[in-house]
């Protein structure tokens, strides 16, 4: 069985010859081809570790449909373009801890690209996956756009609730999340992070000053040379209930899409990834909606 799907064939969807759209600027691609690109999308449709509600196996092929018919102008940047889509890691069946194995044997491949990785998830226990291969030859950091820490210990098994804690172990160097809420984390796990001199800079600092924020998790990763973005997309309010844990009290869209506007503008950035968007679940394709826009201002930001 192949690493990855066939590569996905997106289509605009407008009748307006000049209203170019995610769908008419998203090539087809392999590995092969991919290095002519400036960033490449991959899916990661699996649900497997989620602690609470599944359906972030259904996120890549909804976010890639509500991302066709996204307009790539932005007002600041211009055009997105330079995307090619190498289509969805094959998952396969196991425990969480041989699908991760599994998914790292095609996420190396991916990051020998020049292309810039687009992770489209799927639940947060591929983070590590995602981030592994960059551990090997660079001090890293990863900035967890996320309502929870996700520094959760290893008991069973990993689960969506482990992965920074495992990519410590494995060699992080650095950590910071922007999002976190209030009376989700616990005690034991926000110690965690401080003794690993994490930083955590709350949804509601992010409403206060947007910019200090962003600036304040990004001073936490001063020392590493790559930096990886990961959003979960739960750090959106509970008004956006497409994932496996909405709470109130998140962040709105429009402050998600300056926060990783100002994030992909960093130098180092080395990855990015969407996870935990579970159209199920979803009120209207509110969330789905948010998350594909997440995605285009992430890259307009980056190639700004």
């Amino acid at each position: 069985m192949s690493a990855l799907t066939e590569p996905v064939a997106w289509t605009g969807t407008s009748s307006d010859p000049v209203d170019e759209q995610f769908g008419d600027v998203v090539d087809e691609a392999d590995l092969e081809s991919a290095d002519e690109y400036d960033a490449v999308l991959v899916g990661e449709p699996y649900d497997g570790a989620v602690i609470s509600r599944r359906g972030a196996a259904e996120g890549p092929s909804a976010i890639r449909e509500a991302l066709e018919a996204v307009k790539t102008h932005h007002f600041d940047a211009g055009p997105v373009d330079g995307l090619a889509d190498l289509g969805d890691v094959n998952v396969p069946t196991g425990s969480v801890a041989d699908v991760q194995d599994a998914i790292r044997n095609v996420t190396d491949s991916v990051h020998a690209l020049d292309a810039l990785p687009v992770f489209l998830g799927g639940d947060n226990s591929l983070t590590v996956p995602n981030v592994a291969p960059l551990l090997e030859d660079a001090s890293v950091g990863v900035l967890n756009v996320d309502a929870h820490l996700d520094v959760r210990e290893v008991r069973d098994g990993p689960t969506s609730g482990t992965p920074y804690r495992q990519l410590h172990e494995a060699g992080l160097d650095g950590y910071a999340c922007i999002g976190a809420r209030h009376f989700e984390t616990s005690t034991a796990y926000h110690d965690y992070v401080r003794e690993n001199s994490g930083t955590v800079v709350t949804a509601e600092e992010v409403a206060d000053d947007l910019v200090a924020a962003v600036d304040r998790a990004l001073s936490g990763l001063d020392t590493v040379d790559r930096l990886y973005c990961s959003v979960d997309i739960d750090v959106l309010d509970a008004s956006y209930p497409g994932c496996s844990a909405p709470t109130p009290g998140g962040l709105l869209p429009r402050e998600l899409f300056q926060l990783v506007r100002l994030v992909a503008a960093d130098e180092r950035i080395a990855g990015f990834e969407l996870v935990e968007c579970a159209p199920p679940l979803d009120a209207e394709g509110r969330t789905v909606d948010a998350a594909a826009r997440t995605v285009a201002h992430f890259l307009s930001g980056w190639s700004a």
